[in-house]
């Protein structure tokens, strides 16, 4: 990564921020030669991602005939206005966000008990409240449903994860960005200023 300085190298960090999001967007490798991103819901279970959908598909030709993928996964906290640090100029304008890019290797999973698995991973994030039956391998209405779903792994072989809120910037501009985001108090404001003090080391020498 270019910017030393937005890297996040704690991979607990990582990961957390993984079983927040539930959205992501794969990247295969077309057969006529173009990529095809994909946007999906993703779990982050056991060391791997995985993904479910149907058994035909582009999506599906394109993991069977190139089994390398990337992944992306992205939030957007705060949109920085110049004007809080610059009334003249547009340069100072920037976004506050998370992502992780992720490369490794798409396997179909084929066993109903390691399908299971993965889709009871899927409901515990999606669906934490329950309200279903648990999903088993055994269960004479699960099994025609489980054998109809495609079940995909990514076996990770790189990650890497890009946490933006400020680590540039000095301290003056960081104390005004600051202040806009608590006075224009929007959703994610709040916690994007909590996010700079834990990442900027002008806050993180201050604590």
């Amino acid at each position: 990564m270019r910017r030393k300085e937005f890297e996040v190298m704690d991979q607990e960090e990582t990961l957390q921020f993984l079983q927040e999001v539930s959205f992501g967007v794969l990247g295969s490798n077309g057969e006529d030669g173009w990529p095809q991103l994909t946007p999906l819901n993703f779990v982050y279970y056991e060391g791997c991602l995985y993904f479910h959908g149907s058994h035909a598909g582009q999506k599906m030709k394109n993991l069977k005939s190139d089994t390398r993928v990337t992944f992306s996964v992205a939030k957007e906290y705060a949109i920085i206005p110049s004007y809080w640090s610059d009334t003249k100029l547009a340069c100072p304008a920037t976004a506050f966000f998370k992502s992780v890019l992720i490369k490794g290797h798409a396997e179909l999973v084929s066993d109903l008990q390691q399908k299971a698995a993965a889709l009871s991973a899927f409901m515990q994030k999606l669906q934490s409240e329950g309200g279903y039956e648990q999903i088993d391998p055994l269960d004479t209405d699960y099994i025609p449903q489980l054998k109809a779903t495609s079940v995909v792994r990514i076996v990770i072989s790189e990650m890497s994860a890009k946490f933006k809120f400020g680590q540039n910037m000095q301290e003056d501009r960081l104390e005004q960005i600051t202040a806009g985001l608590v006075e224009r108090n929007l959703e994610l404001d709040t916690e994007t200023a909590a996010l700079m003090k834990a990442y900027c080391p002008h806050h993180r020498k201050q604590s």
